[in-house]
This record gives structure tokens, sequence and C-alpha cells, in this order.
């Protein structure tokens, strides 16, 4: 899916956005085909550990004029395990994209 055309199709109507990241594996999507559940096919993930480009996404919603609020979602079974490392999953992704900002501002 063309995850950055949406955010400016939608830009007079985004109010609060949730940011969450997926690792499609290929072979196993060529297996399942495109009708397969999604978790046949793909892993989710915390921003910064998947296939999304945070830096053209955060641009994206700077260019539409967006300055409402971001909720990263844990969505990573790697992070899943407790209250802690969903903390700790919350601080490596909130870093990762307060760097990824920084380097869209210039």
């Amino acid at each position: 899916m063309d995850y950055l055309r949406p955010i400016a199709e939608f830009a007079q109507r985004l109010f609060h956005i949730h940011l969450k990241d997926a690792q499609v594996e290929t072979q196993r999507l060529n297996d399942v085909g495109i009708l397969a559940t999604p978790l046949e096919y793909h892993t989710p993930k915390i921003p910064g550990r998947g296939q999304i480009d945070w830096r053209k996404f955060l641009a994206a919603l700077q260019a539409a004029g967006y300055n409402g609020p971001i909720c990263i979602e844990v969505e990573d079974r790697d992070f899943e395990g407790s209250l802690e490392a969903r903390k700790q999953a919350l601080r490596q992704s909130g870093a990762f994209l307060r760097q990824c900002l920084k380097e869209t501002i210039h």
C-alpha cells in the first residue's frame, strides 16, 4: 500500500495519527497470495523495525500541515512479554522517530 498518498489526500481530515510498522515476508506473500489474512505474510513491528520509510512519512505529515498528536503502537512480538518490554519499545521507537524528524526538518 502507498502509505504516503493518503496523507495528502486526506490532509484536512487528519487529527490523530497512530504509528506502527511491519515486515512483509515477500516469499510467504508469494506462497499465500494477497487474499490471505495479513498475519500470514507480515509481522507487525514498532516504528523503526519494519519497512516504512519514516523520514518520508514524517515529511509528508509536515507538508500536509499536520501538527496533532502522534501515538506509537507497540505491535511487535519482541516487546509484548512484559510492561517493561513495552516501555522499552516506546523509548526505542520514540528515539528513532525523533531522529527521523530532525532529519526531515533540515
